[in-house]
């Protein structure tokens, strides 16, 4: 339990006069006046604040998230299991079809979502939509005739679009701007990860072929939907609020109202906004004028559509491309995601560390800008498989930073609802061209979907380094007193 000190002094007594390296838990200084019932975390009592947050809501938003993308993407681990016979998708267009419709309403869905999530509340509408695209999946094992499938996957999309801007705009709130990219990257590992296993249990799912008089391609759809319903129920019991809704309500547990104040202080010493903001639309609409929100939306575009093309069609590339069984195309889909998920962790620790976010991005388009010429061009199966690793490292491990160097470069409640709206927006367009860019009748090799990943990745690179120029510069001119950045005089540009 926090000592309650009964002066400032005593106050800076208490807490350190340095965090540890590479640590922002710490409150330096009072933010408010001192009273005689405030609480002071010495810096111990502080991280076991932060990480009571961390168990409650990024395992939580984790799970849900690990179920929404397995959801999305088991796609090909059904195709390659029988469906594409049993429905007649190995013609034309079929499949492909099948996948892109999915980000049509998930792209177009996902604007009024940060909206509806403050409005609504975290846990009744993100685990509200988690239990409508559970049912949804479990649809998806009783269809007889392929054309179902395209309003069971608009359908799909819509629910789903909710979820991940929603997601990203309340963890956005709860932690302070080097803090987040470690955040962020738990919360999407948890779905990379699984994303990478799901090729593992589809496998195991597979051998239930006859049970129930149903083939084995319906339970991999069947039992990922059961998962997700009870994933939903676990968001609907554990997710978290704002934090200054939270502050209000009586009915918490893990966090005491005086811990919620912690953290709100912290926030707001941080970058001063989490201060609750009265709804204007004018206020929410008027942050398209940023054009930093359109530079991160793009890399994050970039990504995605790498990360979106190796989800839908990872399984397959090793079968036509590498030679590789059903089974052991299915199985080696996991090594790629657990290195990705290293890279990730990597990177963000580096990142909230040393403070840094385009440079990592920097790097990890590298990465793929080594791993898709060896995809491509690269004579043996082993060779073009390490172009696997290196190109999942650089799609997966970026998602992350592009999050949080968005986040760390905004200010103000409804800035950052629109920015993590569009940002997931131009996710769901890279969702849309990942799902074309690998075209059949490309096979085996695939090489224009993977001239169209380079250029993602070029893309990526300039951006950063246009970016790393001007906030410099911001930067400069903010210290002299030439300007004030996003409205907070002491605000910086994170590079």
């Amino acid at each position: 339990m926090p000592s309650t000190q009964r002066n400032v002094a005593e106050i800076e007594d208490a807490r350190p006069t340095e965090s540890p390296p590479g640590s922002d838990y710490q409150e330096k200084e009072p933010v408010r006046e001192a009273l005689d019932d405030d609480p002071v975390y010495s810096y111990a009592e502080q991280r076991k604040i932060i990480h009571r947050l961390d168990r409650r809501l990024i395992t939580i938003a984790g799970i849900i998230y690990m179920n929404s993308l397995m959801d999305r993407s088991n796609l090909p681990n059904a195709a390659i299991a029988g469906m594409l016979v049993d429905l007649g998708m190995a013609q034309g267009f079929r499949y492909s079809t099948v996948a892109l419709v999915f980000f049509v309403t998930y792209t177009i869905f996902q604007p009024p979502a940060t909206i509806l999530t403050r409005k609504i509340g975290p846990r009744p509408f993100l685990s509200g939509i988690c239990l409508a695209w559970g049912a949804t999946m479990v649809g998806f094992g009783f269809v007889q005739d392929w054309v179902v499938l395209i309003p069971l996957r608009l359908l799909l999309g819509l629910f789903e679009a909710g979820y991940f801007p929603g997601v990203v705009y309340l963890i956005s709130t709860w932690y302070s701007r080097f803090d987040m990219q470690k955040r962020y990257a738990a919360f999407y590992c948890l779905g990379l990860v699984a994303s990478g296993c799901s090729g593992i249990l589809a496998f195991g799912l597979q051998q239930m072929d006859g049970l129930g008089g149903l083939e084995g391609w319906r339970w991999i759809f069947i039992i990922f939907g059961l998962m997700t319903v009870a994933a939903a129920i676990l968001g609907w019991i554990y997710l978290v609020d704002f934090p200054d809704v939270a502050v209000d309500k009586h009915h918490w547990r893990f966090l005491s109202r005086q811990e919620i104040e912690f953290v709100i202080r912290r926030i707001n010493k941080d970058r001063d906004d989490a201060r609750r903001e009265r709804w204007n639309f004018r206020s929410w609409l008027s942050a398209g004028a940023d054009w930093k929100i359109w530079m991160f939306a793009l890399q994050f575009f970039s990504l995605t559509t790498q990360a979106y093309a190796l989800a839908y069609f990872l399984p397959i590339i090793l079968r036509d491309n590498m030679g590789f069984s059903i089974g052991e195309s299915q199985m080696l889909t996991a090594p790629p995601y657990a290195g990705a998920a290293i890279v990730m962790f990597i990177c963000a620790w580096v990142g909230d560390k040393y403070r840094i976010r385009g440079p990592l991005l920097f790097f990890s388009a590298t990465l793929g800008l080594i791993g898709l010429p060896l995809l491509g061009w690269a004579g043996s199966p082993a060779a073009r498989y390490i172009g696997c690793f290196l190109t999942c490292a650089c799609a997966n491990g970026g998602i992350p930073t592009v999050m949080a160097y968005q986040a760390n470069n905004i200010r103000g409640q409804w800035k950052r609802a629109f920015a993590s709206a569009t940002l997931v927006g131009f996710g769901g367009i890279g969702g849309i061209a990942g799902s074309t860019v690998f075209r059949s009748q490309d096979a085996p090799t695939y090489r224009p979907g993977v001239w169209a990943c380079i250029v993602c990745n070029i893309v990526t690179v300039t951006i950063v380094i246009i970016n790393s120029i001007i906030f410099k510069r911001q930067n400069s001119r903010a210290e002299k007193g030439e300007v004030v950045l996003e409205e907070d005089p002491n605000f910086r540009y994170t590079i």
